[in-house]
């Protein structure tokens, strides 16, 4: 009788070679191709009919806004009076854009009297806007509102001013528009 001798089926070796090639050109590619985007979300806060009635008697001297015209900015404070208004650049490449580093200025004045004068420590403001306002203007008076460059220590740092932004409608007439005219921006009223 004779035996066979079974042959030992060796199992095939994978290559991966030219996978491996593909892989070194290709992820380089991708990674060069990919789009880097940063995303920045502003959270805010929209109006609730409901509660808005109950809060208007109890927190009157609280009650600060901003309101967006095209040729210029209101500072309500309190509730019904201009506190400040504020005119676009008259001069240079920014002549006839809002002023926010006036708007940011005027604001920390407004906090600085409050908590001096009254020990109210506000971080919650009211943005006015028109429907046509655009929407780099509300983005723009969004950043002017919530903090300001201090320096601390030698460094730079954002200290902040009003970081809780509610939205609303501005009146189409500003009734207010003659009681601090741009000029006095600097002083501001009382």
């Amino acid at each position: 009788m004779r035996f066979r001798r079974r042959r030992h089926n060796e199992e095939a070796e994978l290559n991966i070679t030219s996978f491996m090639n593909l892989m070194i050109v290709l992820v380089p590619v991708l990674l060069l191709s990919m789009v880097f985007s940063r995303i920045t979300v502003l959270e805010l806060n929209l109006p609730d009919s409901a509660s808005a009635s109950s809060a208007e008697d109890s927190e009157d001297m609280d009650f600060l806004e901003v309101v967006l015209y095209p040729d210029y900015l209101g500072i309500n404070h309190p509730a019904g009076n201009r506190a400040f208004s504020v005119c676009p650049h008259t001069e240079g490449d920014m002549a006839g854009t809002h002023n926010y580093a006036e708007l940011t200025e005027a604001l920390k004045q407004i906090k600085i009297r409050l908590e001096d004068d009254y020990q109210i420590e506000k971080n919650d403001i009211v943005l006015l806007a028109q429907p046509d306002t655009d929407y780099q203007t509300i983005v723009s008076t969004m950043d002017a509102v919530r903090s300001f460059k201090a320096v601390v220590a030698a460094n730079v740092v954002d200290a902040s001013l009003f970081p809780q932004i509610s939205l609303g409608d501005a009146p189409d007439n500003d009734p207010l528009r003659d009681q601090v005219p741009c000029d006095t921006v600097s002083g501001g009223a009382p």
